[in-house]
C-alpha cells in the first residue's frame, strides 16, 4: 500500500508551525513562520489573528513546496496551539480586534466579580465555588488569564466590541474556522471558558447555572463537540491554493497542553510529561476528575476521548533564557557592540555547564509575568538574588536554567499529592528538552529520571498528527507510546544533591517572604 500523510499545525506564541507526518507518525518536514506579541504596561497580550493566518499560509505554501511528498497522498489536517485565548468574530468569521491570548491578565478584577460572594474562602463565595468543582473540577483562575476573564473583560471595557461579536473562539476553534468554514469547540478546548458541565466525560456540555453566574450568552459560544472528532473537510479554496486533495478531512482543534501529552508518548495514567517551551507545564492523564485550585491543578478534558488530562501551567520557562539573551546579553541599543552570536542558546549550554551546580549560590526567580502554578499570582516577578562582585555571567546563564528547574520542583510536590504517588520518571519534550545541560539539572533538581524525547521540539505537531492518525483509523490509542521513542535519559547526579535541596529550600522562600513587596510594587503597573 502506498504511504499516507497528515498535515499538523501548532499555531504556538511566537508564530505556528507546519508539518508533515506518515500516518504511522514518522516525521517528514516542518516550517515555521514568526509572528508579532503584542504586551502593554496594564497586563495585555495580544496578537493579530490576520498575523496568524497570513503566517499559516505562508508556511504552508513553504513546507508543500518543498515536494517532500505527493500531495495527492495527504489525507488529513489537524490542528494545536495555544490555549486560553478568545477571538471576537462576526457572523462570517472575521475578527473584529486583535485575539486576547493566554498571557493577558486584564480581566482578573472582572472574574473576581463573578466567583465572590458574601463569605469568601480565598476570594471565593465557597457555594460557587463547591459547584464549580463539582461540574467542571476547576474554577476560574484568579489571576485573570482564562477565556472568560478575557471575555468579560471585553463585555466591561469594550461593551460595543460585545454586543457585535457573533462568537468568542479560542485560536485553535478559530483556524478551525479558517480552514473549514464550521465554527466549533471540542469538550477540551472550551475548558477554559469554565461554563460547561464535564462530569460525563463522554457528555460534555454547557451549563445554565455556569452561564448565568459568568454573565455569558450561550448564543456567543461555539457548538461543542467531543475531543478527536472530524470537525469537517477543507474549504475548497483552500485545496486549491495550497494544491491538496478536495476530501481532506480537518480534525477538530486541541490545546497544545493536550496534544503534548500524547506526542510525548506519556499516554497512559499517571504518566507525567514535562514540557519546556515559552511557558511550562507538567501534566499526565488520570483517571479521575479532581481539583487543587490553591495551587492551579484541575483535571480537564484530555484530547483523547473519554479521559482526563491534569493541568497546569508556569508562565516563563523558555522565555527567562529569551529575557537573558534579547534583555541583558544582546538588547539592541546604545551599549550593543554588534549583531547578536547566532546559536546563543547553544552557547548559554556552554556557559552552563561549566558553571557549578548551585551557580555560586545565586538565584534566579523566573516569575517574569506573575505566575499560574503552583501559586497564582499575577504580581510576582523574577530576578536574580544573592549576587556578589564573585559572580559570573555563567553564573547568571546556570541559575536561570536551575531557576525555572526549581520552579518545576515547587509544582511537582504539589502534582505528587494531587496524583497520591510518586513520579518514577519524567518524560520531556519541547524547546527547553535539546538542552542536554537543562535536561540534567532537571534530572538533578527534581531528583527523577528524565527522558529526553526524540525531536522534543515537534511534540506539538506530532501530537495534533498521532491524534489525527487515531482520528482517521489508521492508528489506535494504544500504538501512539511506540511511534515515541525516547532519545536520552538523564539519571540525578548524587553529588548534587545538597546543593539543590538546600537551594530549593530557599527559592520557596524567597517568594514567601516577598510575595506582600510583589504586591505592593506591582498592582498599580
Amino acid at each position: 500500500m502506498s504511504e499516507t500523510y497528515l498535515l499538523a499545525l501548532d499555531l504556538g506564541t511566537s508564530g505556528p508551525k507546519v508539518a508533515l507526518f506518515t500516518t504511522q507518525g514518522e516525521w517528514i518536514g516542518t516550517e515555521f513562520q514568526a509572528t508579532p506579541l503584542l504586551l502593554f504596561r496594564d497586563g495585555g497580550a495580544e496578537q493579530s489573528p490576520d498575523d496568524w493566518w497570513n503566517a499559516v499560509d505562508q508556511a504552508m505554501q513553504r513546507l508543500l513546496g518543498r515536494n517532500l511528498v505527493s500531495p495527492e497522498r495527504i489525507v488529513g489536517l489537524a490542528c494545536t496551539g495555544q490555549w486560553s485565548g478568545t477571538v471576537p468574530v462576526d457572523p462570517e468569521g472575521q475578527p473584529l480586534e486583535n485575539a486576547i491570548i493566554w498571557m493577558d491578565s486584564r480581566g482578573a478584577p472582572y472574574v473576581r466579580e463573578v466567583v465572590m460572594g458574601p463569605v469568601r474562602i480565598q476570594g471565593y463565595d465557597p457555594l460557587k465555588l463547591m459547584f464549580w468543582i463539582w461540574l467542571t473540577a476547576g474554577a476560574p483562575s484568579l489571576s485573570g488569564k482564562d477565556s472568560l476573564a478575557h471575555i468579560l473583560y471585553l463585555k466591561h471595557t469594550r461593551p460595543d466590541l460585545y454586543r457585535r461579536t457573533f462568537k468568542f473562539l479560542e485560536p485553535v476553534d478559530y483556524l478551525g474556522w479558517c480552514l473549514t468554514g464550521r465554527m466549533a469547540a471540542s469538550f477540551a478546548s472550551i475548558a477554559l471558558h469554565w461554563v460547561t458541565n464535564n462530569r460525563n466525560i463522554h457528555a460534555v456540555r454547557y451549563d445554565e447555572r455556569l452561564l448565568r453566574w459568568a454573565g455569558l450568552e450561550r448564543e456567543k459560544l461555539p457548538e461543542l463537540q467531543p475531543a478527536n472528532s472530524i470537525l469537517g473537510v477543507i474549504r475548497p479554496e483552500l485545496a486549491r491554493r495550497w494544491g491538496l486533495r478536495s476530501d481532506v478531512r480537518v480534525v477538530i482543534g486541541s490545546p497544545d497542553v493536550q496534544s503534548a501529552a500524547v506526542g510525548s508518548g506519556a499516554i497512559h495514567d499517571f504518566e507525567p510529561h514535562l514540557y519546556i517551551g515559552t511557558s511550562s507545564w507538567l501534566t499526565c492523564h488520570v483517571p479521575f476528575k479532581k481539583a487543587d485550585l490553591l495551587h492551579s491543578l484541575a483535571t480537564l478534558p484530555s484530547a483523547i476521548p473519554g479521559r482526563y488530562l491534569l493541568t497546569n501551567e508556569q508562565e516563563c520557562a523558555g522565555a527567562c533564557l529569551q529575557f537573558l539573551r534579547d534583555k541583558v546579553f544582546f538588547a539592541q541599543d546604545e551599549l550593543a557592540v554588534g549583531e547578536r552570536p547566532a546559536h546563543v542558546y547553544r552557547l548559554f549550554d556552554a556557559m552552563a555547564e561549566r558553571a557549578p551546580a548551585g551557580s555560586g549560590r545565586i538565584l534566579f526567580l523566573p516569575w517574569l509575568y506573575g505566575e499560574r502554578a503552583p501559586i497564582d499570582d499575577r504580581y510576582a516577578r523574577g530576578g536574580f538574588f544573592n549576587l556578589s562582585l564573585s559572580s559570573q555571567r555563567e553564573h547568571l546563564v546556570r541559575a536561570v536554567f536551575e531557576g525555572v528547574a526549581f520552579n518545576t520542583r515547587w509544582l511537582l510536590t504539589f502534582v505528587e499529592s494531587f496524583l497520591g504517588r510518586r513520579v518514577t520518571a519524567v518524560n520531556m519534550v519541547g524547546g527547553g528538552a535539546r538542552s542536554q545541560v537543562w535536561c540534567q539539572i532537571l534530572a538533578d533538581v527534581l531528583n527523577r529520571p528524565i527522558r529526553q524525547m526524540k525531536d522534543p521540539l515537534e511534540v506539538n505537531v506530532r501530537g495534533a498528527a498521532l491524534l489525527a492518525a487515531v482520528a482517521l483509523g489508521y492508528l489506535s490509542y494504544d500504538q501512539i507510546e511506540a511511534r515515541v521513542p525516547v532519545a536520552k535519559t538523564y539519571f540525578p547526579q548524587p553529588q548534587n544533591r545538597a546543593i539543590y535541596d538546600e537551594l530549593f529550600g530557599e527559592f520557596v522562600a524567597l517568594y514567601r517572604q516577598n510575595r506582600a513587596s510583589f504586591l505592593r510594587l506591582n498592582r498599580a503597573g
